[in-house]
């Protein structure tokens, strides 16, 4: 499966470089600390890619509000079970928002799509509002995305949650993180597959 080019720095800027900046900001900061240093490559990525293109960058702009919602729990304290399941709470507001999106005319992955379109070519946020105007397979792909994140990231933390409250707090703390990353990996993967597909669809259909 191969990713364009200009998907793998915004990868990297949301994905990777919050986590690094966090484990190294950790031992110096503090958690609170480190969240908010974390924050910084998204934020930097969202103001450079506003400044360039007049649009917000959607997945910068989940990214942070996962780091502001976890300040916010930690803010708030709590036990340790409470603690356990805290980032998954943060998956999951963003998995429900994804869900909640379906009710408008355009879901959430409409915009993380135009988003990523308008960097890989030049004129290409006018172009995919016009394909999804055109096209309602092109639509019914979007919505199905926005199904398959919206419920993979609200049954993580309905699951987290649930065996936090069940299981030893040792073995949640080996055993959750894996579940977690391993459902993060999934949906990627699929979303990597499932819009490898896509574009070949459309190929074919403006062939």
């Amino acid at each position: 499966m191969k990713i364009s080019a200009s998907v793998v720095p915004e990868l990297v800027v949301n994905l990777v470089l919050p986590w690094l900046v966090y484990r190294l900001s950790l031992p110096h900061f503090g958690s609170v600390g480190a969240l908010y240093a974390a924050a910084l490559p998204p934020l930097v990525w969202s103001v450079a890619e506003f400044a360039k293109s007049r649009q917000l960058d959607a997945m910068s702009i989940l990214v942070l509000l996962g780091i502001a919602l976890s300040i916010a729990l930690m803010a708030l304290g709590g036990s340790p079970r409470i603690l356990l399941v805290r980032e998954s709470l943060v998956s999951g507001v963003i998995g429900i928002a994804f869900l909640l999106s379906l009710l408008r005319k355009k879901p959430l992955v409409f915009y993380l799509a135009r988003a990523t379109v308008a960097r890989e070519r030049g004129g290409g946020a006018g172009r995919f509002e016009a394909l999804w105007s055109e096209r309602p397979r092109l639509r019914a792909s979007l919505r199905l995305m926005t199904i398959v994140w919206g419920m993979g990231l609200t049954a993580e933390t309905l699951l987290r949650c649930w065996l936090a409250w069940h299981w030893p707090i040792e073995r949640c703390l080996v055993v959750l993180p894996i579940i977690s990353y391993s459902i993060y990996v999934g949906l990627m993967l699929w979303t990597v597959w499932f819009r490898q597909r896509l574009h070949a669809r459309e190929g074919r259909a403006t062939g």
